[in-house]
């Protein structure tokens, strides 16, 4: 589950793909295939895929222990040929993120 908290050192992937056309439900099939590959991974913490309402696009909210960790799971997921896959289901702009102001009720 992830856990949004400000200044813990947990690194978040929020990576937002343009699906290209027909292809959502493959990719959102293979982003969950790569998560369930990179779950094992010393540091994985978790993943959440969301998919736009007009069905144009998936971000993949994704949380490891901390960079080395994050270093790890992209080194899984290059080995294991997903991020080339991806390549053929859409267009990826990840960036990593840090936790600085939460707000909650």
């Amino acid at each position: 589950m992830p856990a949004i908290i400000a200044n813990t050192g947990i690194i978040t992937q929020i990576n937002v793909f343009d699906a290209h056309p027909g292809k959502t439900e493959a990719l959102i099939d293979l982003l969950s295939e790569a998560a369930n590959a990179a779950r094992d991974v010393p540091g994985w913490l978790s993943a959440s895929l969301h998919r736009s309402l007009d069905g144009t696009k998936v971000a993949n909210y994704a949380q490891c222990a901390d960079h080395a960790a994050w270093e790890r799971v992209m080194a899984k997921l290059f080995a294991g040929g997903f991020i080339e896959r991806n390549k053929a289901l859409g267009v990826a702009h990840p960036q990593l993120y840090e936790v600085v102001h939460t707000l909650d009720r």
